[in-house]
């Protein structure tokens, strides 16, 4: 897969087979551009396909994480605003994360708001700023639950304290969100989390399983339990069959990191 050609507002970059992706509009706390999204989209995906990626973690620049789509359009032509919905789908971002195989982890180091607090909770792994500001905001636009959060947060967190986010559209802190269970951790540094759980999950985790779990935790969202138990016993004789299981034991048994093969 061709890298997507590099854009100014959204930067990419691998290091330590870490991909890190970057909204790069600090003076307007990262706001997205319709533009933005779909690049944003697209690095997700050449990330995911590229074999010396085993994780990617996703943040803003400067003191904002993303204060969501840019309606500022809306006085340039009402138009515009079309563009947030042009060519998108349960196939690009930001609910993409759930097919890719690939972790991801966001550090929300300041303001998630809108699409940006969609972006924000929509990864496998999700570190706060303490003080960061998140709201999905949309009621208080004369809008709806958008790009499919409305079926995610609860999952999250339960209806309950789901409703009182999407409905209310009310801002809470970082604090906050680690006390609801929407991030892992809360405190002044979620980049520095963010890349210690990506290097653990590189260090310790079969990449291929760390896929199947993924797809296996998605599947289970709308199974029952017998389906699920099923479907793990599928997927267990898959296991017993790869070389992780054993480069796993070898990696015990000699007290060094586990050499999984790549699953890409």
């Amino acid at each position: 897969m061709i890298l997507p050609p590099a854009t100014q507002f959204v930067t990419y970059s691998v290091e330590d087979h870490i991909a890190t992706i970057t909204f790069n509009r600090p003076d307007q706390l990262n706001a997205l551009f319709p533009d933005m999204i779909h690049t944003y989209s697209d690095l997700l995906d050449y990330a995911d396909s590229d074999p010396e990626v085993r994780a990617i973690v996703v943040t803003g620049a400067g003191r904002g994480f993303c204060s969501g789509a840019d309606l500022s359009i809306l006085g340039e032509d009402p138009e515009l605003v079309q563009g947030f919905l042009k060519g998108q789908s349960h196939k690009t971002v930001p609910g993409k994360y759930l097919h890719l195989s690939t972790p991801v982890i966001t550090a929300i180091n300041g303001p998630a708001a809108g699409l940006g607090f969609v972006i924000a909770m929509s990864a496998d792994f999700r570190f706060a700023k303490s003080d960061a500001k998140l709201s999905s905001t949309f009621s208080r636009l004369g809008l709806i639950a958008e790009y499919g959060i409305a079926w995610l947060l609860p999952r999250m967190v339960g209806l309950a304290r789901a409703t009182d986010i999407l409905v209310s559209g009310r801002t809470f802190s970082g604090s906050d969100a680690y006390e609801y269970g929407l991030v892992l951790a809360a405190n002044d540094d979620p980049l520095s989390d963010a890349y210690a759980c990506a290097k653990d999950l590189i260090a310790n985790c079969s990449p291929a399983s760390m896929a199947v779990v993924k797809a296996q935790i998605l599947r289970a969202m709308n199974a029952d339990f017998n389906e699920s138990a099923d479907d793990a016993f599928v997927e267990m004789a898959h296991a017993f069959n790869r070389e992780d299981l054993a480069a796993a034991l070898v990696g015990k048994l000699n007290k060094i990191a586990p050499q999984f093969p790549p699953n890409k």
